[in-house]
């Protein structure tokens, strides 16, 4: 259905007859973490975010797994080699 409350007009799966199921009758507005994503949409009532109702709580859990502004870099961890089983691997060839 569509909504009704903040992003009239927009396809919203929590919208049904009676109203808006979503925590607090609505979707909440970005955070300022937030701010420069792509899935940010201005609506008459402010922004908000095209994916997920409620930014802050994925925020809370350490980032947002679809924030367009951020680039994750790869942190590639040092593995420790046992110096037995590496002399082995060397007397093979």
């Amino acid at each position: 259905m569509f909504c009704q409350t903040v992003k009239k007009g927009a396809e919203c799966v929590f919208m049904t007859k009676k109203g808006c199921n979503f925590n607090g009758g609505s979707c909440h507005p970005i955070i300022d973490k937030c701010e420069g994503c792509d899935n940010c949409v201005e609506y008459p009532a402010g922004k908000y975010c095209a994916i997920y109702p409620d930014p802050m709580g994925k925020w809370a859990i350490g980032g947002c797994p679809s924030a367009t502004h951020i680039e994750e870099t790869a942190t590639q961890v040092a593995q420790k080699i046992n110096p037995l089983k590496a002399s082995k691997r060397g007397s093979r060839r």
